[in-house]
């Protein structure tokens, strides 16, 4: 059996927060430093001056700080206690332990970053997830999300991946109204050595009146 193939991970949970607990100080490591301009520049073109910002599976912090850095109101969670702790201390604000399947605010964000944090929910469960945070924004605010770029869902190395390309976003999509795709593009892994691993990128913004829903997956 290869690593891409699907298999049991014993300990495993579907936000990974096992896995993040457990390895928090390398993803931290790993991740903390990235150059994430491009993007952010993509995501806050949509958004007012000193607008206020969810950033919905903070990981290591990174991002959070570099909105705060730019004059935004952040909010933040993260489901690992552990790359909470160390978040905190790298953005200097308070995150969250919080699984993006409970949160719970209402038109609070004009904006919600969800960088490579959404993947990691099952699929059965992501049109919740993203009424949840559809509910969460305020009218015509937008939600940033990513995800590795594929069909299907996977176990790897103790994490679980729901995977996304053009296709499988709009057969998502179908079943979550409230949002429209505003934009969606891919992109290279910005982490050096992972060039050649590709992500899928959208924004998307919240109807004011949502579209009749359709019925909730199948996914292809």
């Amino acid at each position: 059996m290869t690593d891409n193939q699907q298999r049991p991970i014993p300990g495993a949970t579907p936000d990974g927060s096992t896995y993040y607990d457990a390895n928090a100080k390398a993803f931290f490591a790993e991740t903390v430093a990235v150059d994430m301009t491009p993007l952010y520049a993509r995501f806050l073109a949509h958004l007012p001056p000193a607008a206020a910002i969810l950033d919905a599976g903070c990981g290591s912090g990174r991002d959070t700080l570099a909105f705060r850095q730019r004059g935004y109101a952040l909010t933040a969670l993260e489901p690992s206690a552990a790359l909470a702790r160390l978040a905190e201390a790298h953005c200097g604000l308070p995150v969250a332990v919080l699984r993006v399947q409970d949160i719970a605010w209402q038109e609070r964000f004009d904006g919600i970053w969800a960088c490579a944090s959404l993947l990691h929910v099952p699929l059965a469960e992501l049109p919740e997830v993203l009424r949840r945070l559809a509910r969460a924004l305020k009218p015509g605010g937008v939600l940033y999300a990513s995800f590795k770029y594929g069909a299907g869902e996977r176990e790897h190395g103790g994490r679980r991946f729901t995977d996304l390309d053009e296709a499988g976003l709009a057969a998502l999509l179908r079943a979550v109204p409230e949002l429209t795709v505003v934009e969606t593009w891919t992109t290279a892994d910005r982490r050096p050595g992972r060039e050649g691993e590709r992500w899928l990128n959208s924004v998307m913004a919240k109807r004011a009146e949502p579209i009749p829903r359709t019925s909730e997956l199948p996914y292809r």
